[in-house]
């Protein structure tokens, strides 16, 4: 085992040029268009660009314009759901957030990592579904390929490497059950 190397100069980027040139795009026109304006002035307008790019997104849906989006072709928002300041979506597959669900400023939603069992340390990647009236705190880290229940919270800085049940609180590094939500009328 102490002999492999790992040989990083062939590595092989398995998108498209027509994938590539896409997401270019995407950047250019988010950073000149989207970006500059306000959030209360500027939501309908970002919601229309990300269509334009083929994000399946509600007309009630809240995007700020500090969110980094890879890929809005990958992204999927029900109504009243939310990215707030600075959320990182790293969408290289699918990412669904569902209604009345918010992702707190500067969440990473990371849908890809690398097979670190080869040599060439090659892209994988796997959606993930975070479903309706969800909490995601400030600073968290959701992995790929992950599923958070409905209505459940994930802690501020929490870093989410397993499903989440439904209708629970979790939080650390790695997330870990604290306790049932139970939600009080009032």
């Amino acid at each position: 085992m102490e002999d492999t190397k790992i040989d990083l100069s062939k590595y092989k980027n398995t998108f498209s040029r027509k994938n590539q040139i896409a997401r270019l795009l995407w950047t250019i026109i988010w950073a000149i268009f989207a970006r500059p304006l306000p959030r209360s002035f500027g939501n309908s307008w970002r919601i229309f660009l990300l269509r334009l790019f083929g994000a399946k997104i509600h007309r009630k849906a809240v995007i700020y314009s500090t969110v980094r989006i890879y890929m809005p072709w990958n992204l999927e928002m029900g109504a009243y759901s939310c990215l707030a300041p600075e959320v990182d979506c790293y969408n290289v597959n699918k990412i669904k957030i569902g209604a009345h669900s918010t992702v707190s400023q500067k969440s990473y939603l990371c849908g890809a990592s690398h097979n670190i069992t080869l040599a060439q340390n090659p892209l994988i990647h796997a959606p993930i579904i975070i479903e309706d009236q969800v909490w995601i705190g400030a600073d968290a880290y959701i992995s790929m390929g992950i599923k958070i229940g409905q209505g459940a919270v994930v802690g501020a800085r929490a870093c989410v490497y397993k499903d989440v049940e439904p209708w629970v609180i979790v939080g650390g590094n790695p997330a870990k059950f604290i306790k049932k939500r139970i939600l009080k009328n009032g």
